[in-house]
Order: structure tokens, then C-alpha cells, then sequence
């Protein structure tokens, strides 16, 4: 997940580099007023966002599966701690106690 992020990140900086170069040597336009690293910041996003969806598919695809076997080990533990309360509700009804709450 930390390397897709960086991957990410690496991708809207180099696109950050390119639109502030395209911008001050005048290919593409200024922002208007004082609006002008707001305007390089948004378009940069902008540009990077599709190239980012394309180029890191597979490294997506590889964090998408490390974050699906996260959330499944975390189920299962919760499942085990809920049979486990469970099981003690349980074995102090037969014993004639009520369970306590907390």
C-alpha cells in the first residue's frame, strides 16, 4: 500500500514539474489573479489522475488484495472473539449464574 502511494505521489509531482513549466514558459494559461500555484496544484491533479489510473493497475490490483486479506483476517478474528464469549455466556447459564455485563 505504502509503495502505490509513493508510486502515486511520484506520478503528481512529475506532472506538478511539467504543468509549472508549461505554464511559466507560456504554453498553458495562467490562473487568474493571484490564483496562479492554486490553478498548477488543481491541473496538475487533473493530468495525473488518469495517467495514475492506467499506469499503476497492477500495483492497485496488488494493494487492493493486501488490504482484502486485511479485512478478512480481522473478520475472523472477530469471529473467534464473539465464539469465545459465546461459549462463556453459555457455560455460566448452565451453572445456574447470570452473566455480567460490562
Amino acid at each position: 500500500m505504502l509503495r502505490y502511494t509513493l508510486m502515486r505521489l511520484g506520478i503528481f509531482v512529475g506532472c506538478l514539474v511539467v504543468v509549472w513549466g508549461l505554464v511559466y514558459s507560456g504554453v498553458a494559461p495562467r490562473g487568474v489573479g493571484g490564483s496562479n500555484g492554486m490553478w498548477i496544484v488543481l491541473l496538475s491533479l487533473v493530468v495525473s489522475a488518469p495517467i495514475s489510473f492506467v499506469v499503476l493497475r497492477k500495483e492497485r490490483d496488488r494493494a487492493s488484495i493486501q488490504v482484502v486479506e486485511k479485512v478478512d483476517r480481522v473478520k475472523a478474528n472477530l469471529d473467534a472473539n464473539r465464539s469465545q464469549e459465546d461459549v462463556a455466556d453459555d457455560a455460566s447459564r448452565t451453572q445456574g449464574q447470570t452473566p455480567q455485563t460490562s
